[in-house]
Protein backbone atom coordinates (compact mmCIF):
# COMPACT_ATOMS: atom_id res chain seq x y z
CA UNK A 1 0.00 0.00 0.00
CA UNK A 2 2.95 2.33 0.79
CA UNK A 3 4.40 1.75 -2.66
CA UNK A 4 1.18 2.73 -4.16
CA UNK A 5 0.72 6.25 -2.45
CA UNK A 6 4.31 6.50 -3.34
CA UNK A 7 3.38 6.19 -6.96
CA UNK A 8 0.24 8.07 -6.77
CA UNK A 9 1.87 11.03 -4.74
CA UNK A 10 4.39 10.57 -7.26
CA UNK A 11 2.80 10.87 -10.34
CA UNK A 12 0.50 13.93 -8.62
CA UNK A 13 3.26 15.87 -8.47
CA UNK A 14 4.69 15.30 -11.59
CA UNK A 15 1.79 16.33 -12.63
CA UNK A 16 2.32 19.73 -10.66
CA UNK A 17 5.79 20.09 -11.74
CA UNK A 18 4.49 20.15 -15.81
CA UNK A 19 1.72 21.95 -15.00
CA UNK A 20 4.26 25.12 -13.20
CA UNK A 21 6.35 25.21 -16.07
CA UNK A 22 9.23 23.69 -13.49
CA UNK A 23 10.27 21.45 -16.52
CA UNK A 24 11.07 23.82 -19.00
CA UNK A 25 14.86 23.55 -19.22
CA UNK A 26 15.02 27.50 -19.90
CA UNK A 27 12.90 27.73 -16.35
CA UNK A 28 15.98 26.06 -14.69
CA UNK A 29 18.70 27.48 -15.87
CA UNK A 30 16.59 30.97 -15.98
CA UNK A 31 16.91 29.83 -11.96
CA UNK A 32 20.28 29.12 -11.98
CA UNK A 33 21.55 31.93 -13.21
CA UNK A 34 19.27 34.19 -11.33
CA UNK A 35 17.02 35.56 -13.89
CA UNK A 36 13.92 33.42 -13.17
CA UNK A 37 12.24 32.59 -9.76
CA UNK A 38 9.49 30.49 -11.16
CA UNK A 39 11.37 27.66 -9.66
CA UNK A 40 12.35 29.06 -6.23
CA UNK A 41 8.52 29.79 -5.84
CA UNK A 42 7.28 26.21 -6.94
CA UNK A 43 10.20 24.92 -3.92
CA UNK A 44 8.87 27.14 -1.43
CA UNK A 45 5.44 26.43 -1.97
CA UNK A 46 6.05 22.94 -1.92
CA UNK A 47 8.44 22.74 1.02
CA UNK A 48 5.61 25.22 2.78
CA UNK A 49 2.90 22.98 1.74
CA UNK A 50 4.97 19.85 2.86
CA UNK A 51 5.55 21.24 6.09
CA UNK A 52 2.21 21.69 6.93
CA UNK A 53 0.88 18.79 5.65
CA UNK A 54 3.53 16.96 7.81
CA UNK A 55 3.13 18.04 10.93
CA UNK A 56 -0.45 18.15 10.65
CA UNK A 57 -0.41 14.40 10.14
CA UNK A 58 1.96 13.89 13.02
CA UNK A 59 0.28 16.23 15.33
CA UNK A 60 -2.87 14.36 14.77
CA UNK A 61 -1.18 10.66 15.54
CA UNK A 62 -1.91 9.75 11.70
CA UNK A 63 2.18 9.20 11.06
CA UNK A 64 5.05 9.02 13.06
CA UNK A 65 8.47 11.06 11.32
CA UNK A 66 11.71 8.34 10.57
CA UNK A 67 14.44 10.97 10.83
CA UNK A 68 17.54 10.44 9.71
CA UNK A 69 20.48 11.57 11.62
CA UNK A 70 21.64 14.80 10.12
CA UNK A 71 25.75 15.03 9.39
CA UNK A 72 26.88 18.34 8.17
CA UNK A 73 29.50 16.42 6.35
CA UNK A 74 26.86 14.55 4.33
CA UNK A 75 24.70 17.98 3.79
CA UNK A 76 27.38 19.79 2.72
CA UNK A 77 28.92 16.81 -0.06
CA UNK A 78 25.66 15.45 -0.86
CA UNK A 79 24.58 19.25 -1.59
CA UNK A 80 27.44 20.03 -3.53
CA UNK A 81 26.89 16.94 -5.89
CA UNK A 82 22.88 18.02 -6.55
CA UNK A 83 23.92 21.37 -7.22
CA UNK A 84 26.82 20.58 -9.62
CA UNK A 85 25.00 18.22 -11.18
CA UNK A 86 21.86 20.18 -11.79
CA UNK A 87 24.24 22.83 -12.89
CA UNK A 88 25.46 20.83 -15.55
CA UNK A 89 22.55 19.01 -16.94
CA UNK A 90 19.73 22.12 -16.44
CA UNK A 91 17.62 19.75 -14.15
CA UNK A 92 17.52 18.69 -10.64
CA UNK A 93 16.67 15.05 -9.84
CA UNK A 94 13.09 15.39 -9.93
CA UNK A 95 12.33 17.72 -12.93
CA UNK A 96 14.82 15.45 -14.88
CA UNK A 97 12.24 12.99 -14.67
CA UNK A 98 9.19 14.95 -15.23
CA UNK A 99 11.51 15.60 -18.61
CA UNK A 100 11.96 12.77 -19.32
CA UNK A 101 8.39 12.11 -18.98
CA UNK A 102 7.89 14.79 -21.78
CA UNK A 103 9.69 13.22 -23.99
CA UNK A 104 13.23 15.22 -23.41
CA UNK A 105 15.21 12.47 -23.97
CA UNK A 106 18.58 14.61 -23.35
CA UNK A 107 17.31 14.37 -19.43
CA UNK A 108 17.99 10.25 -19.37
CA UNK A 109 21.68 11.37 -19.46
CA UNK A 110 20.70 12.95 -16.06
CA UNK A 111 18.83 10.43 -14.94
CA UNK A 112 21.82 7.53 -16.30
CA UNK A 113 24.45 10.10 -13.66
CA UNK A 114 21.96 9.84 -10.81
CA UNK A 115 21.97 6.11 -10.80
CA UNK A 116 25.95 5.58 -11.27
CA UNK A 117 26.29 8.10 -8.67
CA UNK A 118 23.99 5.77 -6.32
CA UNK A 119 25.81 3.39 -7.03
CA UNK A 120 28.97 4.83 -6.57
CA UNK A 121 27.77 5.85 -3.37
CA UNK A 122 26.89 2.62 -2.54
CA UNK A 123 30.66 0.85 -3.08
CA UNK A 124 31.93 3.62 -1.35
CA UNK A 125 29.64 4.01 1.96
CA UNK A 126 31.56 1.51 3.97
CA UNK A 127 34.54 4.21 4.16
CA UNK A 128 32.45 7.30 4.10
CA UNK A 129 30.15 6.06 7.41
CA UNK A 130 33.18 6.36 9.59
CA UNK A 131 34.41 9.31 8.40
CA UNK A 132 32.73 12.26 6.27
CA UNK A 133 29.38 11.08 7.12
CA UNK A 134 30.39 11.59 10.84
CA UNK A 135 31.53 15.32 10.57
CA UNK A 136 28.86 17.33 12.77
CA UNK A 137 26.53 14.62 13.33
CA UNK A 138 22.98 16.17 15.29
CA UNK A 139 21.48 12.49 15.43
CA UNK A 140 18.29 12.28 14.96
CA UNK A 141 16.53 15.42 15.18
CA UNK A 142 14.21 17.41 13.09
CA UNK A 143 15.55 21.41 12.64
CA UNK A 144 12.46 22.58 15.28
CA UNK A 145 14.43 20.02 17.90
CA UNK A 146 18.08 21.91 17.18
CA UNK A 147 16.44 25.19 17.88
CA UNK A 148 14.41 24.12 20.39
CA UNK A 149 11.21 25.95 19.16
CA UNK A 150 8.24 24.45 18.48
CA UNK A 151 7.53 23.23 14.78
CA UNK A 152 4.77 26.10 14.10
CA UNK A 153 6.38 28.54 14.97
CA UNK A 154 9.11 27.95 12.15
CA UNK A 155 6.28 26.93 10.16
CA UNK A 156 4.65 30.33 10.65
CA UNK A 157 8.06 32.33 10.38
CA UNK A 158 9.01 30.78 6.86
CA UNK A 159 5.34 31.24 5.48
CA UNK A 160 6.12 35.19 6.48
CA UNK A 161 9.63 34.84 4.86
CA UNK A 162 8.27 33.45 1.77
CA UNK A 163 5.36 35.92 1.28
CA UNK A 164 7.74 38.39 1.91
CA UNK A 165 10.30 36.83 -0.87
CA UNK A 166 7.24 36.23 -2.92
CA UNK A 167 5.85 39.68 -2.96
CA UNK A 168 9.30 41.35 -3.61
CA UNK A 169 9.98 39.13 -6.16
CA UNK A 170 6.47 40.35 -7.74
CA UNK A 171 7.35 43.56 -7.73
CA UNK A 172 10.35 43.35 -9.45
CA UNK A 173 13.03 45.91 -9.86
CA UNK A 174 12.55 49.84 -9.16
CA UNK A 175 12.28 51.85 -12.33
CA UNK A 176 13.59 54.98 -12.01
Amino acid sequence: MELLLGLITGIFFGFLLQKGGVLRFEKQVGFLLLRDATILKFMFSAILVGSVGIYVCRDMGWIDLKLKSISIGAQLIGGGLFGLGWAILGYCPGTAGGALGEGRWHAGWGILGMLVGAGLYAELYPSLKDSVLTWGTYGKKSIPEILGIHHWLIIGMFTLLYLAIFFLLERGPKKG
